[in-house]
Order: structure tokens, then C-alpha cells, then sequence
């Protein structure tokens, strides 16, 4: 059985060290490319949540049930980021 794929095996071998050299190159370079655009990603939304500033807010209780006595449904969300009634906390320090 084997034998009639002698030729076979032995017409494709010339090719298959190339075939697996670019194969593997563009496996690693694939795979650093998919890191380097998760980690861009991770920092373009990291630089957008820095951006919602209820923790600095005169209006932020910082309680889980109830984190802003004025647009509790938006507090800490992407929406609050321009609240009109953002106030900064007096500072104490």
C-alpha cells in the first residue's frame, strides 16, 4: 500500500521544508501581532475608563446600592464621563 505513495511522497518533499518555514514564521507573526493589538486595545480602554470621573464627584457616595444621589443609573458607566452635573468633592486634605 505504502508504495504507491512513494512517488507521491517523494514529488512533494522539495516543497515541504519552505511549505513549514513560512508556515511557522507566519504562525509567530500572527501571534505577535495578536498580542500587541490586545494590548493596545487594553490601553485605549483603560485611557477611557480613567476618564469618568465620579469618584472625584461631590455626588458620589461610593455605596454599592446607591454610588450617586443624582444619575444613579449612569454612575461609573461610559455615560457619566460627560455628566453635566459633575461637581468636584471639596478637598479635605
Amino acid at each position: 500500500m505504502f508504495q504507491l505513495l512513494y512517488p507521491l511522497v517523494h514529488a512533494i518533499q522539495p516543497f515541504l521544508v519552505p511549505i513549514c518555514f513560512v508556515s511557522a514564521w507566519l504562525f509567530v507573526i500572527l501571534t505577535v501581532w495578536s498580542l500587541f493589538s490586545t494590548v493596545f486595545e487594553g490601553v485605549g480602554r483603560a485611557r477611557q475608563m480613567h476618564q469618568i470621573p465620579c469618584a472625584n464627584c461631590q455626588y458620589f457616595t461610593g455605596d454599592y446600592g446607591l454610588k450617586c444621589t443624582v444619575h444613579p443609573s449612569i454612575a461609573l458607566s461610559e455615560d457619566a464621563i460627560h455628566c453635566p452635573d459633575y461637581d468636584p468633592a471639596p478637598n479635605l486634605y
